[in-house]
């Protein structure tokens, strides 16, 4: 069941909302029970029986819990467990492949949020192993992990901020303003998914697709691919770290913020203190500070971060393509600690301009199908593959006929249709805009986010109801 869905925002969110007021009338406790057995039913949504995957992971993560907390073992125990089942349903056929077999098996489904569900358990029991928090009763700690708003992709929410949370929870404290909010925050998400990220993947798709088929791609279809795909991750994770902030807040949980504008950073440490801050904090306090950060020497913080870096791209999928994203961005951030150390000073217009270009060139792998893919689609970004130019456009400028050839449309940039790039061109513009030019959401004055609403509210509603069927999601794939 996807939050961009006619079924979840017409019945399912409904009837959520109003069985947990009804039964928070019998206090917090029948309220905490109805959120779980509608996040359990959320999950099964899909398919059923991984629910007792979930049931298994949550039951024994509980008990790990409290054997820590009362003899002080099992956190190993705790981390080859979730690892484990991790690595078996994420990683055995990337690492059968890597050797140059196959799975005895077949193929192993991969589960819904699993990444997501496994991270959360991880940073409970380390948090329980190192005192920050006491092991939660069982209620509080299955809704921590299967509450549906974070349940499928994030944000990764730290234990010690939810869990007292959920044991202090006050159903209809301040409930008309919470809910006037959280539906708001949830629509503009909604509109950043179904209008920006949707209607940028039109533009996005083509471009990649004939690389992935090795086909040459000029240099205006792969900019448009490049700079459309970019957008296109951005607004729809974004968009879904909204959605679930919004519908927590319908419920009385306060989410933490995930994006801060992101491209709007001005080097490329500051990029990922912008970029899926959950995932960045975990990754920071959870792995590259226990491997010993940079209190070891330079050639140790080195090899923390590529650790860490490599780890974190290979988090979004098993496939080569996500280790060497996270490889890029490892160099980047290594090159980056040594310009520090140089003080070396950029002007701040300078390094954004630098850290965009990085930030897109590293979008290539994590986006491409393959390694000969992403050498094909860089040929493109250059120029090697050629400059086609639509005649419509060289019948407009006809100085462009000295840098390109003609052609009737570019094949490969949206529906190959004459208007094509003039749409291309204003949807970017638009979205660059937002980006760029906009403050983020959170950030937004009351008066600036009604006018953001009323803006998208009828083309989203448009995308809602006359969609064919709800698009995932591009994080659920991670």
């Amino acid at each position: 069941m996807l939050f961009n869905s006619r079924l979840f925002i017409l019945v399912f969110l409904p009837v959520v909302l109003a069985g947990f007021f009804g039964l928070a009338r019998l206090g917090r406790r029948a309220a905490l029970q109805w959120l779980l057995v509608c996040s359990l039913f959320f999950y099964s949504w899909w398919k059923p029986e991984l629910l007792v995957l979930l049931l298994l992971s949550m039951g024994v993560n509980f008990c790990l819990g409290r054997r820590i907390a009362r003899s002080g073992r099992g956190l190993v125990l705790g981390l080859v467990f979730n690892l484990g089942l991790l690595g078996f349903f994420k990683y055995a056929g990337f690492l059968a492949s890597l050797f140059g077999g196959s799975l005895p098996f077949g193929g192993i489904y991969l589960p819904l949020g699993i990444s997501f569900f496994t991270f959360q358990q991880i940073m409970y029991l380390a948090d329980v192993a190192s005192g920050d928090i006491q092991p939660a009763p069982f209620l509080d700690y299955a809704c921590f992990i299967s509450f549906f708003p974070h349940l499928i992709a994030g944000p990764i929410v730290r234990p010690r901020h939810i869990l007292p949370q959920l044991a202090g929870l006050e159903p209809f404290a301040d409930w008309r303003g919470r809910l006037v909010w959280g539906v708001e925050i949830f629509l503009l998400g909604l509109a950043k998914k179904l209008v920006l990220a949707d209607g940028l993947a039109r533009f996005a798709d083509p471009g990649f697709a004939a690389a992935a088929r090795l086909e040459p791609i000029s240099l205006i279809e792969a900019w448009v691919a490049l700079l459309a795909y970019a957008l296109q991750i951005y607004f729809d994770f974004s968009g879904y770290s909204d959605m679930a902030i919004g519908l927590a807040k319908m419920f009385g949980i306060d989410f933490p913020v995930n994006f801060n504008s992101p491209y709007k950073a001005i080097n490329i440490s500051d990029f990922w203190r912008r970029w899926n801050i959950t995932l960045s904090g975990f990754l920071r306090e959870y792995l590259y500070i226990p491997l010993g950060g940079n209190r070891h020497g330079e050639a140790r913080r080195v090899f923390n971060l590529m650790v860490t870096m490599l780890l974190g791209g290979l988090w979004h999928g098993a496939a080569l393509r996500f280790l060497l994203w996270g490889g890029v961005h490892g160099v980047y951030l290594v090159i980056h600690g040594w310009s520090e150390r140089l003080k070396l000073r950029v002007p701040k217009a300078l390094g954004w301009a630098l850290t965009l270009f990085c930030v897109l060139m590293a979008w290539v792998p994590f986006r491409a199908a393959g390694v000969a893919p992403v050498v094909d689609f860089y040929r493109g970004l250059f120029g090697f593959n050629g400059v086609a130019i639509p005649e419509i456009l060289l019948r407009l400028m006809p100085f462009l006929g000295r840098v390109g050839h003609a052609v009737p449309v570019l094949p490969y940039l949206g529906d190959a249709r004459t208007m094509s790039l003039p749409q291309a061109v204003l949807f970017l513009g638009l979205g660059w805009f937002i980006t760029l030019g906009l403050p983020q959401l959170h950030g937004m004055s009351e008066r600036r986010r009604g006018v953001a609403l009323v803006a998208g509210f009828a083309l989203s509603v448009q995308a809602l109801f006359f969609a064919p069927a709800a698009i995932p999601f591009l994080y659920f794939q991670f």
